[in-house]
């Protein structure tokens, strides 16, 4: 898929807006029929525009009110086998390759400081992992978010 055109921008900033809204929703707020709209989507999804269509919940609704980031030092050549690892800890929420002196940040939920200390040797103990730091998260101050981007890209011509 080449760049993004207006209509493409535009769809994506109504759905900024309202995650839920439905294509006929989106088709009447841009004037546009629901087949366009319809086609559009498909176009997106399959140029991997949309990242997941997981609802966003809250680990704390779940009972784990604690999180972390846990930066991890690996060795390189055992990183596919420690990524395929971490994905079986439960409460590993996320994790992203990193350039530089870690290798790792991975992003953890716990129900206390003492399951959070299990997490971290849980980590701790897979194959290739030579050392891990663990930061809690004190508290979000900027969400996840796309939307200045995406105002960024329709401002440009």
């Amino acid at each position: 898929m080449g760049p993004l055109d207006h209509v493409d921008l535009e769809l994506l900033s109504v759905l900024a807006e309202d995650h839920r809204a439905t294509v006929v929703a989106i088709a009447e707020r841009l004037g546009l029929s629901r087949n366009t709209v319809q086609a559009r989507m498909v176009k997106l999804e399959r140029a991997g525009v949309f990242l997941s269509y997981d609802r966003a919940m809250s680990p704390r609704a779940l009972g784990f009110p604690i999180e972390a980031m846990v930066s991890v030092v690996v060795r390189q050549a055992d990183l596919p086998r420690i990524t395929s690892e971490l994905a079986l800890i439960p409460e590993v929420l996320q994790a992203h390759g990193l350039s530089g002196q870690v290798d790792l940040l991975v992003r953890v939920a716990a129900r206390d400081t003492q399951h959070l200390f299990a997490i971290d040797a849980r980590i701790l103990g897979i194959e290739g992992v030579e050392r891990t730091e663990t930061s809690l998260v004190m508290g979000e101050v900027i969400g996840s978010r796309v939307r200045p981007l995406l105002e960024a890209a329709r401002r440009e011509p």
